[in-house]
């Protein structure tokens, strides 16, 4: 073979292999382990289907009542995973939504004994025990979820302790669920455009499974 052709075909085959080489490289950065060691995630990194809470966060206490005049409190729901999202009795669109999510959750997760669900108001005085039972009733959700009442006073130390904006006339409510450990650390939080019922089953599961 003439000495020059050799020499092309010989230059041909290093741009070919420099060419594989770097489709590997990118495929290995832009692949999931890679993306977690530039992140400096260690091996252990979270699991979580949405964004973990900053570590140390306590969930607010508090000592009210349930729709049904029952005393619920943050003390009595540690122990367990619990979800939480704030809802008003009288929403018609993203609060039905929000109940159905988490209800489904419970669906598939199999085991509300091992699990508390409540919703905080966030309309007082609306927000009545009347309101919570019909509004839970409609959402099928009555025997699952409790709806925690009270004052805006009183009530006020709990949203600000979720960091939420209760329901106004000017303003809409945030739409958002908590998880709680079994501790009363906040975990996980969820935008509602990012809640969906497999995704707070799997994040209870990991929960469940912590010491």
């Amino acid at each position: 073979m003439h000495a020059r052709v050799r020499l092309t075909l010989i230059a041909a085959a290093g741009v070919v292999a420099a060419a594989l080489l770097a489709v590997v490289l990118v495929a290995g950065v832009g692949g999931k382990g890679n993306d977690d060691r530039l992140a400096g995630v260690s091996s252990r990194r979270s699991s979580f289907e949405v964004a973990v809470m900053p570590k140390g966060v306590r969930a607010p206490d508090f000592a009210l009542k349930d729709q049904n005049g029952r005393p619920i409190s943050m003390a009595a729901l540690r122990g367990k995973p619990t979800v939480v999202t704030f809802l008003y009795t009288t929403c018609e669109d993203t609060c039905p939504l929000e109940a159905q999510q988490i209800r489904g959750a419970l669906d598939e997760l199999g085991n509300d004994d091992g699990v508390n669900a409540v919703a905080v108001a966030v309309d007082p005085p609306r927000d009545t025990p009347k309101q919570a039972r019909r509004f839970l009733a409609e959402q099928r959700i009555y025997d699952r979820m409790r709806f925690v009442l009270g004052t805006r006073r009183q009530l006020t130390p709990v949203w600000r302790g979720f960091f939420i904006q209760e329901q106004r006339d000017d303003a809409e409510h945030q739409a958002r669920v908590v998880l709680l450990d079994r501790r009363g650390y906040q975990r996980v939080g969820y935008p509602g455009s990012e809640l969906t019922p497999e995704r707070i089953a799997h994040d209870l599961r990991l929960l469940l499974r912590e010491d």
